[in-house]
């Protein structure tokens, strides 16, 4: 099957019918079992203009194709696959990183995070029809970032093409409504000329974002949630940059990521914030007039964002929204504590951060540590310390989605 360049649709399932031919009859001997991937059969090849991708497997499946911005990243789930342990190798620059993993529904995902944005140009299956075995055969080319956003953020809906409409070509192909995922807004706090706190040559803005990447590695694995980051690299945004961006991602909620110093004394462990009028203490007002502080020196007119903030938390919108961020700030806490993270003695706090006064969503600040502690800065250097509170957050992240839909549900009847 060919995709020309005039394909609406980012999915496309291809159906075991393809099997009509000489290899049908080997290939059918063998469907029940589960399809493996030939990992020394299959690759990845980049240039500067072409990206090609090659998976063996030992018998034909159905398949499906995405591409996700934000960063470029192409999304292949194949029905019913066993990956093996060997990854598919790769030679080129063109991907940045290679994951795999197991859907909840029987699908098996890899997603390959794109150096540059490359889109679908074709895709084919071939079958062998003396052994059955199969290879999915795609390839990909450069585009502009802008018409490759404009594809990924477009594509609503899921051409399927079954068996049934294989065998009877004139039949329309059924059309599908493309499940939307929630999506997380990742905001790495600080960066470029505002490194944020710093302690014995380390700076803020390179462990947040370090923390950032393994958190939406981890999110995008589970396949719940599509990741969205206010910055993948060491370059300041604003804080209405960020705003901006999560609404520009269609964001379901906003975390903002932070590992701050503070005057001795005044706090350690993690502590999950809220958008307040008032601080809830005085370090909050401290960190509050910080991150508002980075703004200033990057020469970003602050001018009426006391009064914008006074509006926002008058307005109808704000209602609805401010009782789902403070549970989501309670799950996040919850989830830490249970799994034996450190919390400061008041976990949840409230303060007025410009960053969280986004009212079409849930938006959270978190404190994973501070840098001023040398206990929580030992922790926030440590891998696997950063793994841990990565699976802990998302693991929060599910249990509050799945209590928030459900009440957000109850409030529509």
């Amino acid at each position: 099957m060919r995709i020309s360049g005039a394909l609406r649709a980012v999915w496309t399932v291809i159906a075991l019918a393809l099997l009509l031919g000489a290899g049908a009859v080997h290939a059918q001997d063998r469907l029940g079992a589960q399809a493996r991937l030939l990992a020394d059969d299959s690759r990845i090849t980049a240039s500067r203009t072409q990206l090609d991708v090659d998976l063996a497997l030992s018998q034909p499946v159905p398949y499906r194709l995405r591409v996700l911005a934000a960063p470029p990243r192409l999304v292949i789930d194949l029905n019913t696959l066993d990956w093996g342990e060997d990854p598919v190798p790769q030679s080129g620059t063109a991907i940045a990183a290679q994951r795999r993993g197991h859907l909840s529904d029987g699908w098996a995902r890899m997603v390959l995070d794109m150096a540059a944005p490359y889109l679908p140009e074709t895709a084919e299956q071939k079958i062998d029809p003396e052994s059955g075995e199969a290879r999915i055969l795609l390839r990909l080319k450069r585009v502009p970032l802008e018409e490759f956003e404009q594809r990924a953020h477009s594509e609503e809906a899921l051409i399927a093409r079954t068996s049934e409409a294989l065998l009877h070509p004139d039949a329309p192909a059924p059309q599908l409504v493309a499940a939307r995922r929630p999506v997380v807004m990742l905001d790495p706090g600080h960066g470029g000329i505002d490194p944020g706190a710093e302690r014995d040559g380390h700076r803020e803005s390179d462990i947040v974002l370090d923390f950032a990447r393994i958190l939406r590695e981890v999110l995008l694995r589970r396949g719940i949630f599509d990741v969205a980051m206010t910055r993948d690299a060491d370059v300041f945004v604003s804080l209405d940059g960020r705003i901006r961006a999560a609404r520009a991602a269609q964001a379901d909620m906003f975390l903002s990521l932070h590992a701050d110093a503070l005057p001795e004394g005044m706090a350690s462990g993690t502590i999950v914030y809220t958008l307040g009028d008032e601080a809830s203490d005085d370090s909050a007002a401290y960190l509050a007039e910080r991150h508002d502080r980075a703004d200033m020196l990057a020469g970003v007119d602050l001018a009426g964002n006391t009064d914008e903030i006074a509006r926002v938390l008058m307005s109808v919108a704000w209602q609805d929204t401010a009782p789902r961020a403070k549970s989501l700030a309670e799950s996040l806490v919850t989830g830490v504590g249970e799994a034996g993270l450190r919390l400061h003695r008041r976990p949840v706090q409230s303060g007025a951060f410009t960053v969280l006064r986004a009212v079409d969503m849930p938006s959270v600040l978190i404190e994973l540590g501070f840098m001023s502690n040398p206990r929580d800065l030992a922790a926030l250097l440590d891998p696997d310390w950063h793994a841990q509170m990565a699976e802990v957050l998302a693991d929060a992240l599910e249990v509050w989605w799945q209590e928030d839909q459900a009440l957000q549900a109850l409030r529509r009847q």
